[in-house]
């Protein structure tokens, strides 16, 4: 028994969208259930990245300029996804020092 036999060579796209479409779910839920804006702030991450994983299963299983092409759209979701999180959390540091508090619930109203 080799190697090969143990591992194919390549993992099925279905795979991949299965594993996309969990993450999304597992974010979803949290975007839900969760009250705090920071955990908010990481669902809304976790959704972003079941996304990326998307359009990298479909870029890879393209042929040829479709390849570069999904895998350069995923690094450019991937620094917008980078500048969200810090944009957010820079509005969640702000709401923080004026209301002293990161519940979703109290921070309603965004008048000082």
């Amino acid at each position: 028994m080799s190697i090969e036999d143990i591992l194919p060579e390549t993992v099925p796209t279905g795979y991949y969208l299965v594993f996309a479409a969990l993450l999304f779910a597992i974010g979803l839920f949290g975007l839900i259930s969760r009250r705090n804006a920071i955990g908010m702030l990481l669902s809304i991450e976790i959704m972003l990245n079941a996304v990326n994983v998307n359009i990298a299963a479909f870029s890879r299983s393209g042929v040829g300029e479709g390849q570069v092409l999904g895998q350069l759209l995923v690094v450019f979701m991937i620094t917008v996804a980078v500048a969200e999180a810090a944009v957010g959390l820079a509005i969640i540091v702000a709401m923080f020092k004026l209301r002293r508090t990161v519940e979703a619930d109290e921070l309603k109203l965004l008048r000082g």
